[in-house]
């Protein structure tokens, strides 16, 4: 057998020497013996394996007969690679936050940190964030079983929101919907959630029951949480949001819109709210005996929620300064 250039095929090679190869390399392997058996004519050994000269000729280059390895990819992390820019006390700064925050990203850190006087990019946060977490520094918390499942049911049709009503100003239109709290097998507990469409302004409060009562009783907290007077509230068909409510509402002046049947979608900014209260609240505490310890909670969670949480929706302010800022031009 003649051999080209003091080289075997590809296969003699890799018995001969014992090296094992990846499926990519032994495949360009095959375009090198291709090349050597037929008069080392590269346009052929293209076609032949359906391949462009750039890349033929650039692994030709690398290719060494004595060393088959040379086939193999290379790594391409550079060799210098960007060092970090940031300090130490930045990156203790960032960790703290999000210790205290653990279901906050880059963006809303961001917010906070340069409320501290951190002269700090998005980005930055988010490279220190990830280094955190490489380093074994800041380990995300495990979620806490909790369903929060809406059984829908169907109910009489209620007065529907009018098509020329549209939400300009804090107070127009709340949205109020409950959230089922599952802490233990066989407990069920009810949130009620109050959403103001404009402000993302949230009241919050936890009943065993979600009855005509207990919503009635909530009307209070909205009044006396919300920073506004309340001009409409909107809620799905559910029985809680009848009877009582429904008259407690015609008394106070507050208008009502109920939800045409299987339309959460209209209700849909309290709906996102529960799942951002699940996530950022429940997730992360664990559940008190009690349900008045368990409001405290809630309501110490509800002023960070309006007063420091920034809000995406809001161009990354809080519902506090949205409200302010609403007041402010109704002044001028």
């Amino acid at each position: 057998m003649r051999i080209i250039r003091g080289t075997a095929p590809g296969a003699l090679r890799l018995a001969g020497r014992g090296q094992e190869l990846s499926g990519e390399a032994r495949r360009r392997l095959k375009w090198m013996d291709y090349y050597e058996n037929h008069r080392h004519n590269a346009r052929l050994t293209c076609r032949h394996f359906d391949i462009s000269p750039q890349t033929f000729y650039r692994w030709r280059r690398r290719y060494s007969p004595r060393q088959l390895r040379t086939l193999e990819d290379r790594s391409r992390r550079p060799h210098r690679v960007r060092q970090p820019t940031w300090s130490p006390e930045l990156m203790e700064a960032v960790q703290a936050l999000r210790e205290q925050y653990p279901r906050w990203g880059k963006d809303k850190l961001v917010v906070l940190l340069r409320k501290e006087g951190w002269p700090v990019s998005t980005s930055m946060v988010g490279r220190i964030l990830r280094r955190l977490k490489q380093r074994g520094l800041l380990v995300e918390p495990l979620r806490r079983p909790l369903s929060a499942r809406q059984r829908p049911r169907p109910r009489p049709y209620g007065v529907r929101k009018p098509k020329e009503y549209v939400a300009s100003r804090p107070g127009d239109i709340v949205q109020v919907d409950t959230l089922d709290l599952r802490p233990l097998p066989g407990v069920i507990l009810k949130q009620f959630t109050a959403r103001d469409m404009v402000s993302r302004w949230d009241v919050l409060a936890v009943h065993t029951r979600a009855t005509a009562t207990s919503a009635s009783s909530f009307l209070d907290a909205i009044e006396q949480r919300m920073p506004f007077p309340v001009w409409a509230i909107q809620v799905d068909g559910g029985s809680e949001f009848q009877a009582t409510f429904e008259t407690e509402c015609q008394r106070r002046c507050i208008r009502l819109f109920v939800l045409p049947p299987r339309s959460p979608k209209l209700n849909g900014q309290v709906e996102r709210a529960h799942r951002t209260h699940t996530e950022e609240f429940y997730e992360l505490i664990d559940l008190p005996d009690t349900i008045p310890e368990l409001n405290r909670l809630l309501q110490d969670w509800e002023r960070v929620y309006n007063t420091i949480r920034p809000h995406q929706a809001l161009g990354y302010r809080t519902p506090l300064q949205a409200v302010l800022q609403f007041q402010q031009q109704e002044v001028t």
